[in-house]
């Protein structure tokens, strides 16, 4: 079943080692930009649902390479919008599934499915939007619980973050993101080496 999610935290906590200031500056600037739009009266939603996607890719990305040890920069997240069209596509066909899956089963399951997508679509800018899609249900397919799991392990850390009138939250965010980065990777490499077997 891959590795345990104690251990994929304690990964995460090595990769975000030293490099603490700039995954928060990061998710803080990523915050504001979002938060302002948001904030916008009505075309502030209109516009988050079009650009949306390709923030989410490319904080994606940033998260991924300070999971990986590589060089993470302030601008990956801007990097989505090189891939516009596909994390757009990405980004509404999840909120559709999700949306008719909540008229059968608890949306929170097709949540978990297809909660891989961008992590796919950060690893190969050639695959279409719906074959990511189809890729994470696949992957997660016997690990929705696992990952669910993961989620619920901050839900201590986050109610200890209020406690520190949110200022904790500065630190959780990003722990949180390098830590489903590395679930990711983890679940990739399992099922690489159960295709090789």
């Amino acid at each position: 079943m891959g590795t345990e999610n104690s251990i994929l935290m304690q990964q995460a906590r090595e990769a975000l080692s030293g490099k603490w200031g700039l995954a928060i500056g990061t998710i803080l600037v990523y915050m504001l930009i979002v938060g302002g739009i948001s904030a916008i009266p009505v075309a502030g939603s209109v516009v988050l649902l079009i650009i949306g996607g390709a923030f989410t890719l490319g904080l994606t990305s940033f998260t991924l390479n300070l999971s990986r040890n590589k060089e993470a920069k302030l601008e990956q997240i801007f990097g989505g919008f090189n891939n516009f069209v596909v994390a757009l596509s990405a980004y509404l066909l999840m909120a559709i599934y999700v949306m008719l899956w909540m008229l059968l089963v608890p949306g929170i399951i097709a949540a978990l499915s297809y909660s891989m997508t961008f992590y796919i679509l950060a690893d190969d800018d050639t695959i279409s939007a719906s074959d990511a899609l189809k890729k994470s249900k696949q992957m997660m397919e016997g690990y929705k619980w696992k990952y669910f799991c993961l989620g619920l392990r901050f839900i201590g850390w986050a109610l200890l973050c209020i406690l520190t009138l949110g200022i904790g939250f500065f630190w959780l965010m990003p722990y949180t993101h390098v830590s489903m980065a590395k679930f990711y990777d983890d679940l990739k490499e399992n099922q690489t080496l159960a295709d090789v077997q």
